[in-house]
């Protein structure tokens, strides 16, 4: 078993929530919510992210708009919808139950 395979994985299973909540209270761009991704060593590519913004869109949980750029092309700004929103507020539950599950086990089996 290959562990890189599983910490890819498990980096993959978080990827929309960390996006979703980037985008929490502020609208970015593709490259900033990469910036951020990367800063935080969550290491994901633009052929990773694009699609998942795609998706997330489609799914109705985020919208963008364009802007104009003083430094190259228009950028593409991305927004939480409404429906984002509440959709992030069920995965801030399901996290908070998830890591403080994960801890008891993983900790539990460090003390035994």
């Amino acid at each position: 078993m290959n562990v890189e395979n599983t910490k890819a994985q498990m980096r993959k299973g978080v990827l929309e929530y960390c996006i979703l909540s980037i985008l929490n209270g502020k609208d970015k761009y593709a490259s900033e919510i990469l910036a951020t991704l990367k800063d935080a060593k969550m290491l994901v590519v633009e052929g990773t992210i694009y699609p998942l913004l795609t998706r997330l869109k489609n799914a109705g949980l985020l919208n963008y708009r364009w802007e104009e750029s003083t430094s190259g092309p228009p950028r593409k700004y991305y927004t939480l919808t409404e429906t984002g929103k509440v959709f992030l507020k069920e995965l801030d539950s399901t996290w908070d139950e998830l890591r403080n599950a994960t801890n008891v086990v993983t900790n539990t089996k460090n003390n035994a």
